[in-house]
C-alpha cells in the first residue's frame, strides 16, 4: 500500500494547516490543525499532583496548561499484561494515596487532549514512546509483537533482536514490536531501538533539572502522531511550505519531505467530502451517516443500482461496496462509540457472514481500535470504534 500525506499551509492562515492522508491514491483522512495550539496527544510533561481525589482513584496534575490533567489509579500501576494492559484491573484492590502524593512531581503523557471541553487532558504514567518499528514504554516489563505478525519464527526473532537491544543498552522496560518490522533486517531494527532508548534517555536527563511543569517532549500535534504511526515504508510526503518542510526535516531527520509548491490536492471539496452524510458508491448504491449522542447509524441502499445477477448477488454486491466504503468513511469523519449499520437485507447466512469478514478485514487499515460485532436479530452489524481525535 503506498500512503501519501500532504501538510497543507493555507495562504491567507499561516497558522492553519491542514493535513491530508490518502492510501492508494484514496482520501482516507482529514484534519485541520493550528500551529500555535496544537493537539496535545503524545505530549510528555514533568508535571505536579496538586489535588487527590479518593473517591474515583484519580489525581489532579498541574502540566503547564490552562486546566489540571487528570490521571486515574489504573493509569498509575504498570501493565500487568502485554495483551490487556490494565483493562480488567481490579482497581479496588489499589489506592491511589500508595502511588502519588501532593506537591510530587511525576512524568505523564497525554492520552486524550480535552482542549474542546471542559475537562482537561487525560495523562497516564504509561509513557509509549513511538518509533518506526517498536515502541518503547519504560515503566513496564515485558516484550510482545503485534499480532498482525503471524509467524512464529519471525515473531521469535523480531523478540530475540529487541531483547538483545534492550540488555545490551541496559534498558529495564517493556516493548511492544510493530507490525511494521516484519522481515526488517537485524541493523535497521537495532537502529531504531537504540534511537528510541537514547530519546528516553534525554527526556529523564532534562526532567531531572528542570522544575515542574515543565514539557519534556512535544509529539507535534497531529502530523507528529501520523508519522509515529506510519513506517517510513512506502510513505510519501509533501508540504507546499518551506518552514513545514525545514521543521519536519529537523524534527524527523529519517524522514524525507518534499516540496511542492503547487500542492492542490488538498483544498476544500477534501473537506466537502468529509462533512458529506450522503455517499454514492461506484455501483450506483448509496450510504447515508448519521450521528447522535448515543451512537452513529448507517444506512446503505441501493439507489441507482440496476446488477445483472440474481437478486442476492446484486444485494451482496452492494453491501460489499458499502461495507469497504463504511470502513473509510468511518476513518474520514473519525466517528466513534457504538456503530450500527443496515445492510440491505440478506437471505443467506453466508452473505451476512462475508460481509461481516469484508468489515473486519477493512478496518485492520484504522489506526485505531475497530471491534466487529455480529449481526442482530433485526439484521443490524454492530461495530464500536475509539475515535483517533474526538471529543
Amino acid at each position: 500500500m503506498h500512503r501519501k500525506i500532504v501538510v497543507y499551509q493555507n495562504d491567507n492562515n499561516t497558522n492553519l494547516i491542514n493535513v491530508f492522508v490518502y492510501e492508494d491514491n484514496k482520501l482516507v483522512e482529514v484534519y485541520e490543525e493550528n500551529a500555535e495550539d496544537k493537539r496535545l496527544e503524545g505530549n510528555i510533561y514533568l508535571g505536579q499532583v496538586k489535588d487527590i481525589a479518593e473517591g474515583i482513584q484519580s489525581a489532579f496534575i498541574d502540566i503547564g496548561q490552562n486546566k489540571k490533567a487528570i490521571i486515574h489509579i489504573k493509569d498509575l500501576i504498570p501493565k500487568v499484561s502485554d495483551v490487556t494492559g490494565n483493562e480488567e484491573l481490579d482497581v479496588r484492590q489499589y489506592d491511589i494515596k500508595d502511588y502519588v502524593k501532593p506537591n510530587q512531581d511525576i512524568i505523564v503523557q497525554i492520552k486524550r487532549d480535552n482542549s474542546n471541553s471542559n475537562k482537561g487532558p487525560k495523562v497516564t504514567h504509561d509513557i509509549k514512546l513511538i518509533g518506526s518499528y517498536i515502541i518503547l514504554m519504560p515503566y513496564s516489563k515485558f516484550t510482545t509483537v503485534s499480532k498482525k505478525i503471524e509467524n512464529a519464527d519471525e515473531r521469535q526473532r523480531l523478540i530475540d533482536i529487541t531483547n538483545k537491544v534492550l540488555e545490551e543498552n541496559k534498558v529495564d522496560c517493556a516493548a511492544i514490536i510493530r507490525t511494521a518490522s516484519e522481515n526488517v533486517e537485524q541493523s535497521v531494527l537495532e537502529e531504531d531501538i537504540k534511537k528510541t532508548i537514547e530519546r528516553w534517555n534525554e527526556i529523564q536527563k532534562v526532567s531531572k533539572k528542570s522544575i515542574s511543569p515543565k514539557l519534556l517532549y512535544d509529539g507535534e500535534g497531529i502530523i507528529g502522531k501520523l508519522l509515529c504511526d506510519f513506517s517510513e515504508k512506502d510513505l510519501e510526503i509533501i508540504t507546499n511550505s518551506k518552514f513545514i518542510q525545514n521543521n519536519l526535516g529537523e524534527k524527523y531527520p529519517e524522514r524525507t519531505i518534499k516540496l511542492d509548491q503547487s500542492v492542490m490536492s488538498a483544498n476544500t471539496s477534501d473537506f466537502a467530502e468529509k462533512q458529506k452524510r450522503k455517499v454514492w458508491l461506484k455501483c450506483g448504491g448509496y450510504i447515508t451517516i448519521d450521528s447522535t449522542e448515543a451512537m452513529v447509524t448507517i444506512d446503505v441502499n441501493s439507489g441507482k443500482f440496476e446488477g445483472k445477477l440474481n437478486i442476492a448477488e446484486n444485494l451482496f454486491k452492494v453491501n460489499k461496496e458499502a461495507a469497504e466504503e463504511i470502513a473509510r468513511q468511518m476513518r474520514l469523519k473519525d466517528l466513534g462509540g457504538i456503530i450500527v449499520i443496515d445492510f440491505i437485507d440478506m437471505v443467506s447466512a453466508d452473505d451476512r457472514i462475508n460481509i461481516k469478514k469484508v468489515m473486519q478485514e477493512e478496518v485492520k487499515k484504522d489506526r485505531t481500535k475497530v471491534q466487529v460485532m455480529e449481526f442482530t436479530k433485526l439484521g443490524l452489524l454492530e461495530l464500536t470504534r475509539k475515535p483517533i481525535y474526538g471529543k
